[in-house]
């Protein structure tokens, strides 16, 4: 019998939300969603239909992930990476540590979906689909022309292609024909369809994720048998390749937060405070004035702040990159 396993994938560092997110407690793990953090939201959203828990994390987050199912009670199977070697990798993993025919559901841990009766029709029918061995993809409506996000054409469930992330008049143009989809990076699919396609269009990602996987211990992974691992995305290895890809348009409202605006937007539908000319603090209830500027967030830690105009949040990762060169220890 096939089980349905959620898999998380939660080894980012959210460089794009510095300075609240850091590599010693990454955006997923930062409990600012209405108390709770974006994991362990995630973690919740798919217990319902999931038999089998596999998280896939670092070995510098995989303690903050226990904390929080430990403390829900949950078990879970724990995948520790040595080092990161993209989602290719990380995905042969949980399929390597699973049945054959067991349907894998694999999300980021960093996402936020409201509309849980949409949500659970779009897994249902993925399910369905991957039980058919089609590796299946979900793409979200777009609401507007992001260029944050890469994007799916299709026709009904057939997937046309996979466009990376568009600058604003291309995303425009997408938005205006009516048949492109933000790309959620969620996904469902048999263990066994992945890694037989895995190893038709990358057999080196494959074989030496086997030769990883088989030599772990309890989980974690060895560093040298994970660096000759190419670091490649599962997007460029399978979905962008394979001729059994599916879409699941998904009409739930979803965001991967990954930028301030993002957070700015998701804060402010749930009551966060913004003054008259759309500015925001976030990170501390010190009363501010913001004079001469509109649509600013001034974001607060106790060992560094960030000032930016809204519509500059994409540029947050250079200075991420700036003070990896320079003061690292702020990262």
């Amino acid at each position: 019998m096939s089980k349905i396993t959620h898999v998380i994938l939660t080894g980012g560092v959210g460089s794009r939300l510095w300075p609240l997110s850091r590599k010693s407690r990454p955006k997923q793990y930062l409990e600012i969603f209405e108390g709770k953090s974006l994991f362990e939201m995630t973690a919740e959203r798919n217990s319902l239909v999931a038999e089998k828990l596999v998280v896939v994390g670092s070995r510098d987050n995989c303690h903050l992930s226990r904390e929080i199912l430990e403390k829900a009670g949950k078990e879970y199977l724990d995948i520790v990476e040595a080092v990161p070697r993209n989602t290719a990798a990380a995905i042969a993993f949980a399929a390597f540590a699973s049945d054959p025919e067991d349907v894998l559901i694999i999300t980021p841990s960093d996402h936020v979906i409201d509309g849980e009766s949409t949500y659970a029709q779009a897994i249902a029918e993925a399910v369905e689909k991957a039980k058919q061995n089609f590796i299946v993809t979900f793409g979200v409506h777009p609401t507007k022309p992001e260029t944050g996000y890469g994007y799916i054409e299709h026709k009904e469930d057939e997937v046309l292609s996979f466009r990376e992330k568009p600058n604003l008049v291309t995303a425009q143009d997408f938005i205006d024909r009516g048949n492109f989809l933000w790309n959620s990076g969620m996904f469902c699919f048999k263990a066994s369809v992945l890694l037989e396609e895995l190893k038709a269009y990358q057999p080196e990602v494959y074989e030496k994720s086997l030769i990883a996987w088989n030599a772990a211990q309890d989980g974690k992974l060895d560093e040298a048998l994970s660096m000759d691992i190419p670091s490649i995305s599962i997007d460029y290895a399978v979905m962008e390749r394979s001729k059994k890809i599916r879409v699941v348009p998904a009409i739930f409202s979803w965001s991967d937060l990954g930028s301030f605006d993002s957070v700015y937007d998701y804060l402010k539908s749930k009551g966060h405070s913004v003054d008259e000319s759309g500015n925001m603090v976030i990170g501390n209830d010190n009363y501010t004035a913001f004079l001469g500027l509109e649509n600013t967030i001034f974001v607060y830690t106790p060992t560094a702040n960030l000032i930016l105009h809204k519509e500059h949040s994409q540029e947050v990762k250079n200075v991420y990159n700036h003070l990896e060169k320079n003061k690292p220890h702020l990262l």
